[in-house]
């Protein structure tokens, strides 16, 4: 694992976005029968997650996320020097979603703006990557966004992942600040593992065709097509065992700190057996392991964020908190962040409306919705019955 340290960087606001319909077991009773939906509720911790409605994407929640952080950091569009977004659901192919969520944001053009194509571990990667930017001295200000519309890419009769995927969009505001205490880092790969969590095709290697989309029983013995994500659990489970406790005591050390002086552990939430396991394996106190799977679902590189969000604003807005953020899966790859925070600005969870939100950016009428091509709002209204 590699390790680093980067000091005089702070995280100045931190906001998270979520569609409003709210999908629980119940609701896919009709696929999987009551009794197995419920089951899977109770084993993985997750009883609801949000769906974004079809037509919206990852730019669009994390529009709705930024706008309000924005506003309360006070921030002049022109003072962001670069914007990460981290996601696997991008809007397009090409060209780069951080570019559009620039222009929509209404950035200055000497705005540095790049994708990142990481999912669980995205957000502790995208930590790492904002803070040397200004540690190095290439930026004072940093918006990074992380983000998925994961519950596109799930096979609907997949039990092993259909229950478990849920949408929301983050943006986290960074800082240089002279007085701001050192930030840890470990980040780490096994590239061997790429193939235990996958969508084998949509891209280059293997572009969609109609046989790519039609479902077939998979050696789990769920079906899926091509198309959608394949995980096995089992190997995700062992290399999370594997690779995370040592991953956090590396971090401690690096940091000084013992688990007594942490206020927080914020993991990925990949699903609560998993992380109670973990947290038992390496005797962290429970009531220091927040869980938002629970409410939202497995939201990929949004997690960590979405959690911090929901589970600690009020103590991160109001006081000094030792947070040890760390994020693994699909890759694999593994990162982690020991970092002091004082007093975050953190807007209330802006829960979004997907009609009023849909009807707002897909208006064939309504010129202030041009960043979408005329043809994709169009071909949008044309094809829905929504």
């Amino acid at each position: 694992m590699r390790k680093s340290q980067v000091t005089g960087v702070r995280l100045a606001g931190l906001a998270s976005a979520v569609p409003t319909e709210v999908v629980s077991p119940e609701d896919e009773a009709a696929i999987f029968g009551l009794a197995e939906s419920q089951r899977i509720a109770q084993s993985t911790g997750i009883h609801h997650r949000r769906l974004a409605a079809q037509g919206i994407c990852v730019s669009d929640l994390c529009v709705a996320a930024a706008e309000p952080l924005l506003d309360s950091l006070n921030w002049s569009r022109d003072s962001v020097e670069a914007l990460i977004l981290v996601t696997q659901s991008p809007d397009y192919i090409l060209p780069a979603t951080a570019c559009s969520l620039h222009g929509r944001l209404g950035l200055h053009e000497n705005c540095a703006a790049f994708d990142v194509n990481l999912g669980c571990s995205g957000y502790t990667y995208g930590v790492w990557m904002a803070s040397h930017l200004i540690a190095s001295g290439a930026a004072q200000r940093v918006l990074l966004l992380a983000g998925e519309t994961a519950t596109r890419c799930v096979g609907k009769e997949d039990r092993s992942s259909r229950l478990l995927f849920g949408d929301a969009a983050t943006v986290t505001a960074f800082e240089a600040a002279a007085d701001a205490p050192a930030i840890h880092f470990r980040v780490g790969t096994d590239g061997t593992g790429q193939n235990q969590l996958i969508v084998p095709a949509g891209s280059f290697r293997l572009p969609k065709s109609p046989s790519t989309s039609q479902s077939a029983e998979g050696p789990d013995g769920n079906p899926r097509s091509l198309e959608d994500v394949y995980m096995n659990g089992t190997e995700v489970f062992l290399f999370t065992i594997d690779r995370v406790p040592p991953l956090i005591r590396n971090t401690l050390k690096d940091a000084g700190w013992n688990i007594d002086d942490v206020d927080s552990f914020v993991f990925h939430q990949a699903n609560q057996f998993m992380l109670k396991h973990l947290a038992q394996h390496m005797k962290l106190p429970l009531d220091k392991v927040p869980f938002s799977l629970t409410d939202f679902g497995n939201t990929s590189s949004a997690s960590v964020p979405l959690t911090m969000t929901v589970c600690l604003a009020e103590a991160m807005r109001t006081r000094p908190m030792k947070l040890l953020l760390a994020g693994f899966g699909v890759g694999f790859s593994w990162s982690s962040v020991a970092i002091q925070t004082d007093r975050v600005i953190m807007p209330p969870l802006v829960e979004i409306s997907t009609k009023e939100l849909r009807d707002r950016m897909f208006s064939v009428e309504d010129e202030s919705a041009s960043h979408l091509p005329m043809e994709v709002r169009r071909a949008f209204y044309a094809g829905s019955n929504d």
